[in-house]
């Protein structure tokens, strides 16, 4: 008898234990994905991991795979190259091809810093990793992610915010962590997490400022939170996690801006774009004289019209890109006396430049249950990151320029 009551009392206090736990415990079926984050460190280039004041990515890349860079999509900008990674698909074909873009037909304007022009649909082409996911019954969670506010297909994520850049990097990963805690009914299994200060202190700074470093030192103890919260949920080793950044990073240089008006008439052009790359637009009749003055050798910039963008940027077939280009060499600008007269600033660094220059080469880091360990891959580029993680979630891909087999010698099921 007296056996029976503490077996009893036993079983009763093991019920308790079990209802009692965190649900992000509760055991995964063979046919569900492990919970899979997807990070990007915005700005973060590919050998900022070689200045050794990240210990936390550093760890993660020791315990998974690093790749010795990613290739960025042209043009390195941030909003092309995000959408990118999540569509597989190049910046001509999703159409987001620029941070700041004109439609021809209907004039709209697309301002990436302008939440009113951004969330139409009508701009987001492809299907994101987490429209899909949703599609197939998986719950998604976008902490800040380009295209991830807005109701693409008529699809937003289950959990989502609207971005919001005074939210700090630890905010960001507390978030995560209680979309973390939900209930399984309603947890998600594709998660993103978006960081922006390398960014910020790259363009402010430079590089190779002790801004820039700062800003690594405290992404990398956001990371060291993410990872000691995912270990106290006992979830650590059952969740892939893949980090990247979308482009790099170069000092600019005054002495290699060009200024657009002292070649062409700006009264004959509309400038869609300044800055990296140029997109010029000549009004009626004018593009003859226009493209007779672009169409030369210059000291900082190589201009094309958009039929003869080189085939390897995969770039000029999209109506949004205007009919000329002009792409500054690296570490130049192109702007206009008019900008500088206004009081216009100039960034100490900058991205945007031909996705061959090594300062834009991007970071790629995964560890995870699928990953092999301690191994280094080859560079690849950003469109193979999309069959990966669809791979991961177990999910058909949709049509996409990736290429699977480019990335599959990192899975940890992939013979050596």
């Amino acid at each position: 008898m007296r056996n029976g009551r503490l077996l009893s009392c036993v079983l009763v206090v093991c019920a308790l234990l079990a209802a009692c736990a965190p649900s992000s415990s509760v055991r995964r079926s063979a046919s569900e994905p492990h919970a899979l984050i997807l990070i990007s460190i915005d700005g973060f280039r590919a050998d900022y991991l070689d200045r050794n004041i990240t210990p936390a990515l550093a760890d993660l890349a020791a315990r998974g795979v690093r790749a010795q860079a990613m290739k960025s999509a042209f043009p390195t900008l941030t909003f092309p190259n995000h959408y990118t990674l999540v569509t597989g698909l190049y910046p001509d074909h999703h159409g987001i091809v620029n941070n700041r873009m004109v439609d021809p037909e209907t004039r709209a304007k697309f301002v990436y810093k302008d939440h009113a022009t951004i969330t139409d649909p009508a701009w987001w082409g492809g299907e994101p990793v987490w429209v899909s996911a949703e599609k197939h019954g998986l719950h998604a969670a976008t902490m800040f992610w380009p295209g991830s506010d807005v109701a693409i297909a008529d699809v937003r994520p289950t959990h989502w915010q609207m971005f919001d850049g005074t939210i700090t990097p630890d905010q960001r990963v507390d978030q995560l962590l209680a979309w973390m805690d939900e209930p399984a009914s309603t947890r998600a299994s594709f998660f993103t997490l978006y960081f922006d200060q390398v960014d910020h202190a790259g363009h402010h700074s430079g590089p190779d400022s002790a801004e820039v470093d700062d800003a690594l030192r405290s992404i990398d103890a956001a990371m060291a939170r993410l990872v000691a919260g995912l270990k106290q949920r006992k979830v650590y080793a059952d969740t892939n996690v893949v980090i990247v950044s979308d482009h790099g990073m170069t000092a600019t240089s005054a002495d290699r801006r060009t200024y657009l008006d002292d070649l062409v008439p700006l009264g004959d052009v509309d400038v869609i774009n300044y800055g990296i790359l140029a997109g010029i637009e000549p009004h009626a009749g004018k593009a003859s004289s226009i493209e007779a003055a672009l169409l030369l050798p210059h000291p900082h910039m190589h201009c094309w019209r958009k039929s003869d963008v080189p085939a390897r940027l995969h770039y000029g077939t999209h109506p949004r890109i205007p009919s000329l280009l002009c792409l500054a060499d690296h570490g130049g600008n192109i702007t206009s006396h008019g900008y500088e007269d206004d009081g216009g600033h100039y960034s100490a660094g900058e991205h945007g430049y031909d996705n061959d220059d090594p300062d834009m080469r991007a970071l790629f880091v995964a560890a995870g249950p699928e990953f092999k360990r301690g191994v280094i891959v080859p560079e690849f580029d950003n469109v193979d990151v999309y069959p990966l993680l669809m791979h991961l979630l177990k999910l058909k891909p949709q049509p996409n320029d990736g290429d699977e087999r480019a990335v599959a010698g990192m899975l940890a099921d992939s013979p050596p």
